[in-house]
């Protein structure tokens, strides 16, 4: 029987709180702490269906809404407000699930904001970070400064990068990686752009490369040491 969803709440500040779901599989033996991208929220199709495949794999996962979504609005939070978001939900994933290997991470927005919470203080007890689509530079416009503060980052990092993604040119990011040395592990997922979906002709399925970036998760965070 599939593991429950079970909601929750995050404060963030004296004046913000958010939504959170936990999805807890019981043979659990390790928890992602999954935030959201600029475009959509925590229970978007494609957030469900990466806590799902998590789970299914013996992951946890905590989601979780940024500010700007539990309000409805599209402006995104400020640095400062997602990167306090990102911490709340770390901290919450902490007390609650002491015991499992802890990483964090997300699709896009949700990631970066990790990566620079984790830039700025690491994240207590966090082990990796994650990136799902790594939004690398605006379409259009190549470029590196975003990952600029990835440097400061002591843990190992994970990069899922679609071979069409507007705002992550492979080459570059190829580039950021090499720079980060061991710390940085790319998975490159022929074909797929920044949603990860893939041409109806193009001989692959959204399917085949959500079973594609799960495993490649699963299989990366089994191999990342304790600190």
């Amino acid at each position: 029987m599939p593991a429950p969803l079970q909601p929750a709440t995050l404060t963030v500040n004296d004046a913000e709180r958010v939504s959170a779901l936990w999805l807890v599989p019981s043979d659990a033996r390790a928890l992602l702490v999954l935030g959201h991208g600029a475009g959509a929220g925590m229970t978007h199709p494609f957030m469900a269906a990466l806590a799902e495949g998590f789970a299914e794999r013996g992951i946890a996962t905590l989601r979780y809404q940024f500010p700007f979504m539990e309000r409805g609005t599209r402006r995104p939070d400020p640095p400062r407000l997602a990167q306090a978001t990102v911490r709340a939900a770390a901290d919450e994933a902490a007390r609650r699930q002491p015991g499992l290997p802890r990483f964090a991470g997300g699709k896009s927005f949700g990631g970066r904001m990790t990566s620079q919470a984790q830039a700025a203080e690491p994240l207590a007890g966090v082990r990796g970070l994650v990136f799902v689509g790594f939004p690398l530079h605006p379409p259009g416009e190549p470029a590196t400064e975003r990952a600029e503060h990835l440097e400061r980052v002591a843990v190992p990092m994970l990069f899922l990068q679609g071979t069409r993604d507007a705002l992550a040119d492979l080459a570059l990011v190829r580039q950021v990686a090499e720079r980060l040395g061991t710390r940085a592990t790319l998975a490159v997922l022929a074909q797929a752009d920044h949603a990860f979906h893939v041409p109806a002709r193009g001989g692959r399925t959204d399917a085949q490369v959500l079973e594609e970036l799960l495993d490649a998760s699963a299989a990366w965070m089994a191999g990342v040491p304790a600190p």
